[in-house]
């Protein structure tokens, strides 16, 4: 009984242990398949982080996208909001060599789709050993399309942005341009580039990768008026090219700058010839008499000269054995006023000497004639100094002989004359009153700036500006014929003509420069060719155009509206005639 009883229990114990061998085994299966899913899992995984965090190594290095290049630039606007320049996406055309199975049938399809690609470069690349070429960049939606649907083995595209102006050449010296990888090239767009905007300040959502706009102190309005009234003046009187800044007085705003010829900053290609520089920045001349105003003012800041001083215009300033003459002289004794009105460069030349050459350099110092001017806009040329500085030198330099600067440089000295004595550094960024108070540097007594906007209104009412008086506004300004040097040798008939004014003259907001390079005579101005037949009336024509857009409301006298009504029956006459 006992032998059958331990019989009994080991049968028992042995089919327990055949119970567990099936479970155990099921157990083992299923940590094998959960180990499994498990590391795919993180291969997945680590291929996804490989695939959207790691640079893909065995991409080519030139097919690669830097991260910096994906942050986007900035739309540029103007004061007021209207929108210059602004990013587009648009593909970009690419092969990967080693894909292509037939080269020259890819070749024939490709062009015969993209008539501008140069068979046998396209053959050279579609040929090489290299993973990635670049076929054309920036294509049309049209040609991706007809691409796309041929359907050849190793020909991609990769979405690009491409910068766009919707204003066309309008405003294209002030804005600048960019290259195929939107890379600031010039202007208020290598500026952002420079100056780290477009990858700190301006990002406004990272992740959505946008982007604040950079508004600037261009008024796309007035830029339109500088640039049609340039442009008119540059065929009526055959010049060369001509140029105009409008700069807010109190705050050095640059409000409109055009310099003719200009270029498109859409073209594709950028080779844009020496002419097309922006000459109101990137060149420097000799503004002639418009530098007597700068003249005027050290003198009666040094108080060597007074509205009652007398000098003796006479005869020609003899230095040397150089003589100083004047254009169309009175030859007589001159008053201050008279010597400002008539722009005698004798009496202009006399004032300066009492100064003496030592203290005219100071003086020009100040103001900032010795240095370059720097601004947001890079292009900015260096002014051209005599390598001496003697009694001839101030003689001559007094009435802007023989001394260039660019002209947004002798712009902005005026209008610090006129504001006050106030020198602020002018800007194509938008700028207050408060920020711009407090950039300022007083370079001149308010009383001597209550005199230069005496001087500058009287020129416009009996002087050598009269046809730059917009009626209403009270326009102020001097002018300047400067000889062109030729061939190393100024030249008596070749000249560039200037005009710098303000508005209105009372409280001068607005300072506005235009100049005319080469004009010519023609029988409408007389025969003559200087600055108050040519770039004077256009700076009357920009006043009147500008004035009311910039909230400048006019005021009329009596006499005001005889001139009006003078005006309105000379062009019914006109028209009439036509």
């Amino acid at each position: 009984m006992r032998q059958a009883d331990m019989n009994a229990a080991e049968d028992e114990t042995i089919a327990a242990q055949a119970g567990k061998a099936p479970r155990l085994a099921g157990q083992n299966r299923l940590r094998l398949i959960g180990m499994g899913f498990g590391l795919a899992f993180l291969a997945i995984s680590a291929q996804l982080v490989a695939l959207t965090v790691l640079p893909n190594l065995d991409e080519p290095e030139e097919a690669r996208v830097p991260i910096e290049a994906r942050l986007p630039r900035p739309d540029i606007v103007d004061r007021n909001g209207v929108l210059l320049a602004s990013d587009v996406r648009v593909p970009s055309l690419f092969a990967d060599p080693q894909k292509i199975i037939d080269v020259d049938e890819a070749v024939e399809l490709l062009t015969a789709n993209i008539p501008d690609l140069d068979p046998k470069q396209l053959r050279a690349k579609l040929s090489q050993k290299n993973r990635f070429a670049w076929l054309k960049r920036e294509i049309s939606p049209a040609e991706r399309d007809a691409i796309f649907n041929l359907g050849i083995p190793g020909i991609g595209f990769v979405n690009e942005t491409k910068r766009v102006y919707p204003m066309g050449r309008l405003a294209a010296h002030v804005l600048g341009y960019v290259d195929l990888d939107s890379k600031g090239i010039a202007g208020i767009e290598k500026y952002l580039d420079d100056q780290g905007a477009l990858y700190t300040a301006s990002i406004a959502d990272p992740e959505a990768q946008s982007a604040y706009p950079a508004q600037i102190s261009i008024d796309i309005r007035v830029q339109h008026v500088l640039a049609d009234e340039i442009g008119r003046a540059i065929t009526q009187f055959e010049a060369l090219a001509g140029g105009a800044v409008v700069l807010d007085i109190n705050t050095g705003e640059v409000v409109g700058l055009v310099s003719l010829p200009d270029f498109n900053p859409n073209a594709s290609g950028k080779n844009f010839k020496s002419q097309q520089q922006n000459q109101m920045m990137s060149g420097v001349y000799e503004l002639g008499s418009v530098i007597k105003a700068i003249t005027f003012a050290m003198c009666f800041d040094f108080g060597t000269a007074t509205l009652e001083s007398r000098y003796d215009a006479r005869f020609p300033l003899i230095i040397g054995r150089a003589a100083i003459n004047d254009f169309r002289g009175l030859r007589r004794v001159l008053t201050v006023p008279e010597v400002f009105t008539n722009s005698s460069n004798i009496g202009t030349a006399r004032m300066a000497l009492e100064v003496g050459p030592q203290r005219h350099q100071e003086f020009l110092r100040k103001v900032g004639l010795f240095d370059r001017l720097l601004t947001e806009v890079p292009e900015s040329a260096k002014p051209l100094l005599p390598p001496r500085w003697g009694k001839l030198v101030t003689a001559t330099a007094a009435f802007g002989h023989g001394f260039a600067v660019q002209p947004l440089q002798g712009a902005s000295v005026v209008a610090g004359l006129l504001n006050g004595g106030r020198l602020i550094t002018p800007t194509f960024l938008k700028r207050d009153r408060a920020t711009a108070e407090g950039l300022a540097q007083q370079v001149v007594k308010p009383k001597t700036s209550e005199i230069m906007r005496e001087l500058f209104r009287l020129n416009v009412i009996q002087g050598t500006a009269k046809r730059a008086d917009a009626v209403g506004y009270r326009v102020g300004g001097k002018t300047g014929t400067a000889e062109k040097v030729i061939n190393g040798r100024y030249s008596k008939t070749n000249r560039l003509t200037s005009f710098i004014g303000a508005f209105p003259m009372e409280a001068p907001r607005y300072l506005l420069l235009v100049m005319l390079d080469d004009p010519r005579p023609s029988p409408a101005t007389f025969g003559q060719a200087t600055s108050g037949w040519n770039a004077v009336p256009t700076a009357g024509k920009i006043i009147s155009r500008i004035a009311p857009l910039l909230g400048i409301e006019p005021i009329l006298t009596e006499e005001d509206r005889k001139k009006l009504e003078k005006q309105e029956k000379q062009a019914l006459a006109n028209k009439t005639e036509d």
